[in-house]
């Protein structure tokens, strides 16, 4: 009965407009194929019949599988940050796998550049209507992005983004907001205005779109607040801990006054290790993510706050617009940014990262 009604709609829209059932049905799922003056026509006739197509239904008669590829750096010895946006992108996937939505990973080494582009040219290879991504690589994903454009593949960022790139969505922190609140935090412990802070980057892509954002937002608060505090930045690249302690090593020697210290990613662990090793626990020490090294010097005090953006989160909601986008037809916000979480040793233990 359902069927017929939703049948009966379709016939009356197409009797209106004098056009096929066909063309109706492309509009409705907004296929190509339509003038803008009939597309138009048909999209008012819609609106004041009040019709609701359901394409769910649709969907599942169609028996056509939907393939989306997700394209993350893989859980590795140094972080385990990206377990999460994977649990999220699972959740996802059960939910909308009924409708014939058939979500692949592909994980690269966030050390091997190649790694990516070896992932990236096997998605290509692939039969794939929408990806899912974290452009960690600059170059190559904008490489890859190229390719995708092509192919007329919608794509969403989560946790980091490449500024106008025609990505479907965006959906992670506000960058600058979060370095903005992450200086404001590191104040409480600089009751000087004189006191040196420590900027630390350890990455092998310092350069990418995330750093100098968070980097930007924190100065931004020194800026607007007048405070003179000396701002010193370090760039670590070879983030192994030894490597990672020889450049910390270098950096105190040359700065031995610096009272607060702010890591602009989740390898905070690296430095308050460090920190502690230098009898230093003391030290002001900010840096991101909920991730177990990190709650371990939570707990002790050797890191005072870490920022959080719900990974998990991002990982499904990135899948959903694509769902949304390739199944439903329907709009998703261009940019969705998360909460800026503020976890501290009294409160970790109640958060759902």
């Amino acid at each position: 009965m359902k069927k017929d009604k939703e049948m009966i709609g379709v016939k009356e829209i197409a009797r209106r407009a004098n056009v096929s059932i066909a063309t109706v049905d492309r509009v409705i799922h907004n296929r190509t194929g339509v003038s803008v003056k009939t597309r138009r026509k048909i999209n008012e006739l819609i609106q004041e019949l009040d019709y609701q197509p359901n394409i769910l239904a649709s969907r599942l008669a169609s028996r056509k599988t939907i393939h989306v590829a997700i394209l993350l750096p893989a859980v590795s010895d140094e972080t385990n940050f990206w377990e999460a946006p994977l649990r999220g992108i699972r959740r996802a996937e059960a939910e909308i796998k009924q409708y014939g939505v058939v979500v692949r990973p592909y994980f690269f080494d966030l050390n091997d550049k190649e790694s990516f582009r070896q992932q990236a040219r096997a998605i290509l290879e692939q039969e794939v209507h929408g990806v899912l991504l974290s452009p960690s690589f600059v170059e190559e994903s904008s490489a890859f992005i190229q390719e995708c454009k092509q192919r007329a593949l919608p794509y969403v960022f989560i946790d980091s983004t490449i500024p106008k790139q025609d990505n479907l969505c965006y959906i992670g922190p506000h960058l600058f907001q979060s370095g903005y609140l992450s200086a404001q935090l590191l104040t409480y412990g600089l009751p000087n205005s004189t006191d040196k802070v420590l900027v630390v980057n350890i990455s092998r892509e310092v350069d990418n779109f995330n750093y100098p954002q968070i980097e930007e937002g924190f100065r931004s608060f020194f800026k607007e607040t007048n405070r003179a505090n000396p701002i010193v930045r370090i760039d670590i690249r070879q983030t192994a801990y030894p490597s990672v302690q020889d450049e910390l090593t270098r950096a105190l020697h040359q700065h031995p006054d610096v009272a607060a210290w702010f890591v602009t990613n989740s390898r905070v662990a690296s430095v308050a290790r460090f920190l502690e090793g230098k009898g230093m626990a003391d030290k002001f020490l900010i840096g991101y993510d909920y991730l177990p090294e990190n709650i371990r010097y939570l707990k002790k005090g050797t890191i005072d706050f870490l920022i959080c953006h719900k990974p998990e989160e991002q990982g499904y909601r990135g899948v959903m617009a694509l769902y949304q986008t390739l199944v439903l037809s329907a709009g998703v916000e261009k940019e969705y940014f998360m909460p800026i979480d503020i976890i501290t040793r009294s409160n970790y233990a109640f958060y759902r990262n």
